[in-house]
């Protein structure tokens, strides 16, 4: 199979060339401007931070690609999708307000912002992709009506897929929270009875009549009925409804390979990634823990697949940061050089599965040639 390009740059700059400068030449190296943008909407997704984090990625480069976009005919917008877990981006009204205390916005961005799973997170579209784990995705309107769509990633760990790279930046991050149900868990949703206050709004709204309340007012489920849709865990606003129980690490991230292909399906697409602030879990907490090891880059390519592969490598061949992080709390005497940071940091998760199985389904390649600009 012939290797992906996949281009980089450092983080060094002069007085003719700041960071977003590079950020320019690096992905008009990698191609972005072959792509067919004349009035083409371009969904940029991009994860807006939960409030409290620091780690996201900062929304002046957002700004950066956007003018480029639209320099080149494109109509740009930024956009995500609501979180299935209670927290304040799990509507659109608390997750615009969240997005606007972190700093994105039209004015900020140089393009709107838009949520792609509507209010509630029960607007999508569900797409076709005959997956071995997904016959198909539920994925925000926005993002599948979008005519080319365009990832920009911050690269960390996460506790229960490994890292957090292009795919789980593509495959999690547009699927509506129904979606985000079928990825996370390996059942249907529960009612946890003692947070059911009767208000009926998962009855009313589950199409497949599989919601019921009780003789006390309390919901129960139907698994006769139930398809795991997870309408009722996106409109519950009193966390009675929930996921029912995880999945493995490698089932979630066979799914979201699928989920990426769905995403990126019959459209052009392109992928950049910033190796900053690598904490060891997810922008999705209110708190980001110490960066486990120094800043490396930034790095672009058409291929998501072998820009997650190269991500991860430059990671593991990366020392660690001598401050107090786990990393360095649990390895006192060794860089780690070469060592798989992710697997050290949560043993229980396999991101390598992840990529042999996009690579399988033909998502892309996990051989690549890396080309510094």
């Amino acid at each position: 199979m012939e290797k992906s390009k996949v281009y980089f740059t450092n983080l060094r700059t002069k007085p003719t060339a700041n960071l977003l400068n590079k950020l320019e030449r690096l992905v008009k190296k990698a191609g972005i401007e072959s792509l067919s943008l004349t009035n083409s909407f371009v969904a940029i997704k991009i994860h807006f931070g939960e409030p409290g984090n620091l780690a996201y990625l900062r929304p002046n480069y957002a700004a950066c690609i956007s003018n480029l976009l639209k320099s080149l005919g494109a109509k740009p917008f930024l956009t995500d999708c609501n979180t299935l877990y209670s927290g304040k981006r799990a509507n659109a009204v608390d997750h615009l307000q969240s997005a606007m205390e972190n700093g994105f916005n039209p004015i900020s961005a140089q393009c709107q912002v838009i949520i792609a799973d509507g209010l509630k997170g029960t607007d999508y579209r569900e797409i076709e992709v005959g997956g071995e784990y997904c016959k198909t995705a539920k994925i925000g309107t926005a993002i599948a009506d979008a005519d080319v769509i365009l990832s920009m990633t911050h690269f960390k760990g996460h506790e229960q897929s490994g890292f957090g790279g292009s795919l789980k930046n593509l495959g999690m991050g547009c699927a509506s929270v129904g979606g985000k149900l079928e990825l996370h868990s390996a059942s249907q949703p529960v009612i946890e009875k003692q947070n059911c206050i009767g208000c009926n709004i998962c009855v009313k709204y589950c199409a497949h009549d599989a919601v019921h309340l009780n003789a006390k007012r309390k919901a129960d489920i139907d698994y006769d009925k139930c398809v795991g849709c997870g309408q009722c865990v996106a409109l519950c606003q009193y966390d009675a409804a929930v996921m029912g129980s995880s999945d493995t690490s490698e089932r979630l991230n066979y799914k979201i390979a699928e989920y990426s292909l769905a995403v990126v399906k019959d459209k052009p697409h392109f992928h950049i990634s910033f190796i900053m602030n690598v904490s060891p879990e997810c922008d999705c907490w209110n708190h980001n823990d110490a960066a486990i090891i120094p800043d490396l880059g930034i790095l672009a390519s058409f291929d998501p697949v072998a820009l997650d592969m190269a991500c991860a490598d430059m990671v593991i061949n990366a020392p660690i940061l001598r401050n107090d992080n786990q990393l360095a709390n649990e390895h006192h005497h060794d860089d780690l050089c070469g060592c798989d940071k992710f697997r050290l940091m949560h043993p229980d998760t396999d991101w390598f599965a992840g990529l042999e199985h996009a690579e399988k389904i033909g998502l892309g390649t996990m051989q690549y040639k890396l080309i510094t600009v």
